[in-house]
């Protein structure tokens, strides 16, 4: 699957656009003499128009709600600092120091990247964090969450060379783990009970012992169960990023449609995407300026043919639709973290038997998964349903990995519905969809997604609206 980020780099704007023209547009118009503007502009609004016919499939809106805002808020992220500070006095520890990039933007709210550079936060268990960053960074944290912070100026960093302020000089190699150490050290940590939101390597626990005096523990799995337990909040928002994705696989499924052999799998990817940025970008609020627009991912792949007979095919996707074929329509969308997958597998007629049977047999598992991911089954119970069901129906040979992982706004997140995963589905816990089958051998293959949510009581919530039906997937072209 091509990302958003591989494609515009590939081709730019431009091209994109340029792309939804020649793949939308009717054969007599692409040869016509319209520009290549207008093209674009009368093909976009047959495509979304098509798409209307395809939202007529979608299934029942819920009680669910669609967020209205952009991001999460920042007093959202306070109380989830909050909460782990009061976890942290409750098992006498003084302190936390946060590592992790989804941690860090969990718990304090600031989208950030990261490289090579250090980028860290210790949340006190009473009292403002304290930001440890590089100097790229100074204006991200200074117009956030801005409390007490200590700066270096870049990776790897020299001693006392500050050039953003006029002292430019080659000084002695900082190792940054220490700096971080002696920066509590210096706020009064020394010797107390703090720990960390990963385990730390060995030479890393040394550094500590040797400036704070004591080893530092891991509370990696307190933070990993709050994010893993989706607020309403987050539903909400996750709910509106579906909404979106609802319309991407309409749009996707439509142009499919109407004109099939006509297309390329890149071509759907390309003209779907750039509709779902315009379509998710017109509603968010922006001017430019940092914390607005954060954490938006926005991606719809598609592969046709014998790509789709591999989980994770590695050769590039442009292939020609033709009749009698596997297509996948799939991807990601996120706004400020919230979403996950959307996948629907699709075959091409003529079918065959072999078609029929995976596609059934991956549809009816998903449908299983949902009744079975109830409050208080272990995640192996349904992955072990899920698996038993496809060996009595005879597709064993077919199965390539595990019903689902955990969905969070890194993606893959745990827990997972695995045979080894021992875990208690709680509500609030969320899931990809994908007890997928491939037949390398036919070249076919059949790999759904969703996000299923766990709820206190009953069956799990689907998050999109998109049908489970042979209508919507088993199509003629």
């Amino acid at each position: 699957m091509i990302s958003r980020r591989e494609f515009i780099a590939a081709t730019g704007a431009a091209a994109a656009v340029s792309g939804v023209s020649a793949a939308a547009a009717p054969l007599s118009e692409a040869a016509g003499p319209k520009s290549a503007l207008e093209g674009a502009v009368t093909s976009k609004s047959r495509a979304a128009a098509a798409a209307e016919k395809s939202s007529r499939l979608f299934l029942p809106e819920d009680d669910l709600k669609p967020a209205t805002y952009d991001r999460l808020p920042l007093e959202w992220h306070k109380q989830r600092a909050k909460l782990l500070q009061e976890k942290l006095a409750q098992d006498s520890r003084d302190g936390i120091l946060l590592t992790d990039r989804w941690n860090i933007i969990y718990f304090t709210g600031l989208w950030h990247t990261t490289t090579e550079r250090l980028v860290q936060v210790f949340l006190p268990t009473k009292g403002d964090p304290v930001w440890f960053y590089g100097a790229l960074d100074r204006d991200l944290v200074k117009t956030w969450w801005n409390t007490d912070s200590e700066m270096y100026f870049d990776f790897p960093h020299a001693e006392g060379a500050f050039p953003h302020e006029g002292k430019v000089q080659m000084g002695a190699k900082v190792d940054l783990s220490e700096w971080v150490f002696k920066a509590l050290k210096k706020r009064g940590f020394a010797e107390k009970n703090l720990v960390a939101d990963t385990e730390f390597t060995p030479s890393t626990q040394r550094k500590a012992v040797g400036v704070l005096g004591r080893e530092i523990g891991s509370a990696e799995d307190a933070c990993m169960n709050m994010r893993v337990h989706k607020s309403p909040e987050e539903q909400m928002l996750t709910r509106r990023a579906y909404n979106y994705f609802n319309q991407m696989h309409a749009y996707a499924r439509d142009m499919l449609l109407q004109h099939g052999t006509d297309l390329t799998d890149y071509d759907i990817a390309a003209a779907a995407t750039k509709y779902g940025v315009d379509l998710v970008m017109a509603d968010i609020k922006r001017d430019g300026a940092p914390h607005t627009a954060v954490g938006i991912e926005i991606e719809v792949g598609c592969r046709v043919g014998r790509s789709t007979a591999y989980p994770h095919p590695n050769q590039f996707l442009h292939n020609k639709i033709t009749r009698g074929q596997a297509l996948q329509i799939e991807g990601g969308v996120h706004i400020a973290g919230c979403g996950g997958e959307l996948y629907r597998p699709m075959f091409l007629h003529p079918l065959t038997d072999q078609m029929k049977k995976i596609w059934t047999v991956s549809r009816d598992c998903c449908l299983m998964q949902k009744e079975e991911s109830i409050a208080g089954v272990t995640c192996s119970t349904v992955a072990y349903k899920i698996h038993k069901y496809q060996v009595k129906n005879g597709v064993a040979p077919y199965i390539y990995h595990r019903p689902a992982h955990g969905e969070g706004w890194e993606g893959h997140q745990k827990p997972y519905l695995s045979l080894g995963d021992y875990t208690m589905l709680e509500p609030g816990m969320a899931f990809s969809v994908e007890p997928g089958l491939y037949d390398p051998e036919h070249g076919i293959g059949s790999n759904f997604s969703d996000n299923f949510i766990v709820q206190p009581e009953g069956p799990a919530r689907q998050m999109s609206r998109l049908p489970w039906s042979e209508e919507w997937c088993l199509v003629k072209i």
